[in-house]
């Protein structure tokens, strides 16, 4: 796994999301299951991936079960593959073994957190496979709504990294800011003014000029919105190369697995891709159940 900070139960939401989700599922209880399923049937079931994949989320399943357990029967979890592995379709991700009336409550929760984390894990996966080593991929706050802890987790994951977690983890200033301050000039130094020792201030520009102004008021982190490859080519020429500039370059808007091997030519540092999360596509799962 990369891009560090913090584990799958990061400030206590994974916990939460899990919560959440069973809250959803089974807040009057499985009617289906108590009226067909005998009371201390035993049960053995395999989560097995049916398609290649990147995994995230693994240990999601064990949390699933053990909130599962609290309502009923226990259940065994066994996770077979590490998170951040590339499986193969066929792959079982886990097994089970306990009260089959629990096993079927927690089974479409499990599989919708374990499904949505791999769905982002791959995705990140591939985009940074397709940008290189010279360019770091990071995510966005474009997250599933509740989800975000989950959706940070994966992207790292897939090796990719993590950009500010909320609105209070970083400066990050947009065009609707640079608009209410009045220039780019006057946000920055607003921000650089009131801003804590330890935050850089990042300025998003749309144009070459902006970014000189940006450059003179003093940003640190230069936020290149929907520029074309040439026009990056010039922004970098006007900051200088990696290793002698003194601000960091990220690029978004635009971003297309094609163009990344081209983006990782120009000298970038980083590319924000909202798509890790806001558009990855659903990855094929499911439980096979049996008695024992």
């Amino acid at each position: 796994m990369s891009g560090g900070g913090g584990g799958i139960s990061e400030l206590g939401a994974i916990e939460a999301i899990v919560a959440a989700a069973l809250a959803e599922d089974l807040g009057s209880g499985d009617l289906t299951g108590r009226l067909t399923v005998p009371a201390n049937t035993q049960a053995r079931g395999r989560i097995v991936a049916k398609q290649a994949l990147t995994l995230a989320g693994a240990p999601v399943i064990a949390q699933v079960f053990a909130a599962v357990a609290r309502l009923g029967g226990a259940v065994q979890v066994r996770v077979q593959v590490d998170d951040g592995a590339a499986i193969t379709p066929g792959t079982v991700v886990a097994e089970l073994e306990g009260d089959a009336r629990s096993i079927l409550a927690g089974e479409r929760t499990a599989l919708n957190l374990l499904g949505r984390a791999c769905a982002v894990a791959t995705t990140t996966r591939r985009y940074v496979d397709a940008a290189g080593p010279e360019l770091r991929v990071v995510d966005t706050r474009k997250t599933m709504p509740g989800l975000r802890a989950l959706d940070r987790y994966a992207v790292r994951c897939g090796g990719g990294h993590n950009h500010r977690n909320d609105l209070g983890a970083g400066v990050l200033i947009k065009e609707n800011h640079i608009r209410c301050a009045g220039s780019v000039t006057a946000a920055v130094a607003a921000a650089k003014a009131h801003a804590p020792h330890t935050a850089r201030i990042e300025c998003e520009v749309e144009t070459l000029d902006e970014l000189r102004e940006a450059v003179a008021a003093g940003a640190e982190i230069l936020l290149l919105d929907n520029m074309d490859d040439d026009t990056l080519r010039e922004a970098v020429a006007i900051v200088g190369p990696k290793g002698e500039r003194r601000v960091i370059l990220e690029v978004s808007g635009g971003i297309t697995i094609e163009r990344l091997p081209r983006l990782a030519t120009l000298g970038l540092d980083l590319v924000s891709v909202g798509a890790l999360t806001h558009s990855a596509p659903n990855v094929d799962l499911s439980l096979l159940f049996e008695l024992g």
